[in-house]
């Protein structure tokens, strides 16, 4: 069953956490990110494949490769932001969307808007990012 969302919908703490309006709001959220990410990819792969030229001069050759491979290493960076995306719907599918998985309790909907692949709570993520510092400056 989907929702039909009204106009400029935006989740309120005021409304249950996690209602369906919210799950819809999210899951579109979610979905259009990641055909905004494979389209991009779409046209890099395009790009990439028309762009084989050679270059005589070593300096343009020098510069076309490294917009190569910071175009890959962007690429690999939305890959992987992809898998985390499908993860949040895999999690929105089981009923644990919204809630941090240190605690069980509700991520805020600002955190959740911002960041809508969250899977901690604003204080979860900062203790888990206190705990990295200690061990990396270790």
């Amino acid at each position: 069953m989907t929702v039909e969302l009204a106009e400029g919908y935006m989740p309120s703490p005021d409304e249950e956490f996690m209602n369906e309006n919210q799950l819809t709001y999210f899951r579109k959220k979610l979905v259009d990110w990641k055909e905004d990410i494979l389209d991009l990819s779409k046209g890099t792969i395009h790009s990439m494949q028309e762009d084989n030229v050679h270059h005589p001069d070593l300096n343009d050759r020098a510069s076309s490769e490294t917009d190569r491979a910071l175009e890959l290493r962007t690429r690999d960076r939305q890959r992987k932001l992809i898998s985390k995306i499908e993860s949040a719907i895999r999690r929105l599918d089981a009923g644990d969307y919204g809630y941090c998985e240190d605690t069980g309790n509700p991520i805020s909907l600002k955190r959740l808007d911002a960041r809508p692949i969250a899977t901690l709570s604003l204080e979860a993520q900062e203790k888990h990012e206190q705990r990295e510092k200690v061990y990396r400056d270790a």
